[in-house]
């Protein structure tokens, strides 16, 4: 979320003006979604209102995530493409979260690690002389270690994909 608020007229470019928000696009009072050529930005309007703007971003450990925000609403308020979104997860990120989850459903019901790799990657799939050595085996265990550490509180750390070293 990008926090805008007033400007002191005098540092100000008299030329540019922000958009009047639509009220329709208000989450919440003061916070909005504007969609800007396929890109969701979500901003945050102080109540003395942002005329002229200004982008408020706190020197923090987040100020990185902040400024590549606030970067990525300036490019779409001046007509120009957002950018890539670096918080957007990949695919295979998604995928691997969404494999965690499931395994951890299968611990949290007591399944066995063999039984889980089954639901997660077919019944054929897991082998029924080789599997103490099989690599099934021990993606299956990282994987409900993933969604146990998840569950205790590491969910948190995806808030700050690809920010990790800030948690």
């Amino acid at each position: 979320m990008v926090a805008l608020t007033q400007l002191p007229p005098n540092l100000a470019d008299p030329k540019f003006r922000l958009p009047s928000l639509d009220p329709a696009l208000a989450v919440e009072a003061g916070d909005y979604l504007l969609d800007r050529r396929g890109a969701v930005l979500r901003v945050h309007l102080d109540g003395a209102g942002a005329d002229p703007p200004a982008v408020l971003i706190p020197f923090d450990r987040l100020f990185e995530v902040r400024m590549a925000a606030a970067l990525r609403l300036w490019r779409a308020l001046n007509g120009r493409h957002p950018g890539h979104n670096p918080a957007a997860l990949s695919e295979a990120r998604r995928n691997r979260l969404i494999l965690a989850l499931r395994a951890l459903d299968g611990r949290l019901d007591d399944a066995t690690h063999r039984q889980i790799a089954g639901a997660l990657f077919g019944a054929g799939a897991v082998p029924e002389r080789e599997w103490i050595s099989h690599d099934l085996r021990d993606r299956t265990a990282r994987l409900v270690r993933l969604g146990l550490a998840m569950m205790k509180g590491g969910y948190r750390r995806l808030l700050l994909h690809p920010y990790r070293g800030r948690s």
